[in-house]
């Protein structure tokens, strides 16, 4: 899927992940997931899909409003659970899982637009509030990432120097 994102916004957007990569290069301790720049931004649209949810009509309570409280609820634990991974591997998989219910819950603002639910200006904006947090959630992958192949260097010099030491006398 492909958004139309204007310069200025993805720098801004790009310098505060990257904001968040300096911060979590340990200059400021251990950090919770409640940390994450990227978590605060999920945490706020969750906030916008609860309150769309209260505005759904009856009918739609218990289909697209409990879907939506499912998706929504899902993007921001699903960063909770990956922030709380040791292997960034695994985090990083908790993270697409989070874009995944991101991408689910534009379609759902789709539905919203279609079905006449909401006017379109307030899914403009909503969509455009989930641009913001795609680009964030893109961000820390990217830097996660990183990390992750970071890692792998640092262990594959490692295992040279224990197959090196494994030819020595003992």
């Amino acid at each position: 899927m492909s958004y139309k994102v204007t310069k200025d916004r993805a720098a801004k957007l790009e310098h505060a992940a990257m904001a968040q990569v300096r911060a979590d290069d340990g200059k400021r301790g251990f950090q919770t997931f409640e940390d994450l720049e990227v978590y605060k931004a999920v945490r706020e649209f969750r906030k916008a899909m609860y309150a769309l949810n209260r505005r759904l009509p009856d009918f739609e309570k218990y289909e697209l409003g409990s879907q939506i409280r499912r998706a929504s609820v899902s993007l921001a634990n699903n960063m909770a659970e990956g922030h709380g991974r040791f292997h960034y591997p695994d985090q990083i998989r908790f993270f697409l899982h989070s874009r995944g219910s991101l991408e689910e819950l534009l379609d759902d603002l789709n539905i919203c637009l279609d079905e006449k639910y909401l006017c379109s200006d307030e899914i403009a904006k909503l969509k455009g509030q989930a641009r913001g947090v795609l680009i964030l959630i893109n961000g820390y992958l990217r830097y996660l990432r990183s990390r992750s192949s970071s890692v792998r260097e640092s262990d594959g010099a490692d295992s040279d120097f224990i197959d090196a030491a494994q030819g020595l006398p003992l």
